[in-house]
């Protein structure tokens, strides 16, 4: 979720593309966001050149010549009403979202969307300080599973951000500079916990990291950032949902709403070899904690996490949560979100348990491929003390 860190294998052919005048000019019409109104103009032109050419055919007119002149002129006043409302905020004031502390646990972390757009106004200073307390509580030594520090900075400027537009409060997540995989997990698990109470009060949330420009980020954090000593992991947007959005982020929004199926991501062996049959037992003990893994949110809805679940007679041993990638930072604040929801679901349920990490012997004999690879485990509270 994170801007391509130095420590980080960039892709091969990434500096091929950063000098191309075609890639600079997407990179800035992203930062100025004007890149979500794009696809609108772009698709207006090819309507406009196919209407030309069906003219000059004089086939098919209706095919041809009308239809498309009445798509590129239902297109084009879209994209006019999506600059004006959406660029330039001008639409009538939107109310304010309600409490959902009404759902239960699993209901509200399934209802819980990443936001696109944002209303100008800030918010209340009974949630900001809610989320500024939770941020502070979330991210102490006492809560992290690793022992190197992590933090939440606030912003309250419009960082340069993309696709999400109207974000005004920010919370920005930093790492040491030096590279440790449980401080990236626990980001991803601690700013989880932050996004799931936000969402219980009716906050929107949008979790963005290759889409944020570290140099502006960099710029309003001013002395709270020391490059010498910290890294930026992501950053969180927090504020009230806009029901005006671009229609191109609309379209992004639902073709992100897929999901991989629970039995490709859950397996019922170290091998991956078996997939999780979540309604036998004992494993349908924990209901729906799979399907709220299932739909949490990870960079580019790649869901780069799995889980192996392990039983021994009848009862739950642990559950192993893998990378299933080699990303260092995209992966791991994923399978920190995993946590956070996999954590929520079982307190919903009354299962008690704690995450360790274990050494190789003491997994077992089971073979772990090279990937999906290992990193953590939640074991039942009775397992661990018995352990």
């Amino acid at each position: 979720m994170s801007e391509t860190p130095p420590q980080e294998t960039r892709p091969p052919n990434e500096a091929w593309f950063e000098t191309r005048w075609w890639w600079r000019v997407k990179m800035w019409l992203q930062w100025a966001s004007w890149l979500q109104y794009l696809p609108n103009l772009v698709v207006v032109v090819l309507l406009l050149v196919l209407a030309g050419i069906g003219a000059l055919v004089g086939c098919w007119p209706f095919l041809l010549v009308d239809l498309p002149l009445v798509l590129a002129v239902l297109l084009f006043f879209n994209l006019i009403f999506d600059v004006v409302t959406v660029r330039y905020g001008f639409h009538p004031e939107e109310p304010l979202p309600t409490s959902l502390e009404h759902l239960d646990a699993f209901e509200l972390m399934r209802t819980r969307v990443s936001c696109r757009s944002f209303q100008k106004r800030l918010m209340s200073e009974e949630h900001r300080q809610m989320v500024l307390s939770l941020a502070e509580r979330t991210s102490r030594p006492e809560h992290c599973l690793g022992p190197h520090p992590i933090r939440f900075e606030y912003v309250d400027n419009p960082l340069v951000v993309w696709p999400a537009v109207g974000t005004h409060e920010f919370l920005v997540a930093i790492a040491p500079r030096a590279y440790h995989e449980m401080a990236v997990v626990d980001v991803g698990r601690s700013l989880q916990k932050v996004v799931i109470e936000a969402t219980r009060q009716g906050l929107a949330t949008c979790w963005i990291g290759p889409g944020a420009d570290h140099k502006s980020i960099i710029k309003h954090l001013g002395e709270r950032f020391d490059p010498e000593k910290d890294h930026i992991i992501c950053v969180c947007g927090f504020g009230y949902r806009s029901r005006y959005t671009p229609l191109a982020i609309r379209l992004i929004q639902k073709a992100q709403r897929h999901r991989l199926d629970v039995q490709d991501l859950f397996f019922a062996d170290a091998g991956f070899a078996k997939p999780l049959n979540t309604n036998a037992r004992p494993y349908r003990e924990f209901g729906r904690c799979y399907e709220v893994c299932q739909w949490s949110p990870s960079s580019y809805n790649a869901q780069p996490t799995r889980g192996v679940v392990l039983a021994e007679n009848a009862r739950i041993r642990r559950v192993d949560f893998c990378a299933a990638t080699h990303s260092r930072y995209y992966a791991m604040v994923a399978l920190g979100i995993w946590l956070a929801n996999w954590e929520c679901g079982c307190e919903a349920l009354g299962k008690a348990g704690r995450f360790d990490q274990l050494a190789p012997e003491m997994r077992g004999k089971e073979p772990f491929p090279d990937l999906p690879r290992y990193v953590i485990s939640w074991m039942p509270e009775e397992m661990s003390s018995s352990g």
